[in-house]
């Protein structure tokens, strides 16, 4: 499901699709009034962000209504901090050489 998220997220729209729905459910129609293409296009997007279990859509009546799935997010999300953590811990490891090599310095 991992590589299926990345896919779903490269696409720019998409990435501005999830920032629009992420603290309110909003129906197609509404979401596609903030983009300069077709509402079809935006159901594509949408379809593509359900499979990648990114967002979730609810039935109300006549609407589905789209938000995202914070759950969907968590797996992509650790993925991404592995590698922040692994650049972390290599900053501090060259840090703590040049400080090393600058405490040897001053002691001759």
């Amino acid at each position: 499901m991992l590589d299926t998220a990345m896919r779903a997220i490269a696409e720019p729209r998409r990435r501005a699709i999830l920032n629009l729905i992420n603290t309110v459910e909003l129906p197609a129609g509404e979401i596609a009034s903030h983009f300069d293409v077709t509402r079809p296009a935006i159901s594509q997007h949408l379809r593509i962000l359900v499979d990648a279990e990114l967002v979730t859509v609810r039935r109300e009546a006549t609407k589905l209504l789209y938000r995202t799935r914070p759950e969907g997010l968590a797996e992509l999300r650790a993925y991404l901090e592995g590698f922040w953590s692994d650049s972390l811990e290599l900053l501090k490891s060259a840090a703590e050489a040049e400080q090393r090599r600058a405490d040897a310095n001053s002691a001759e």
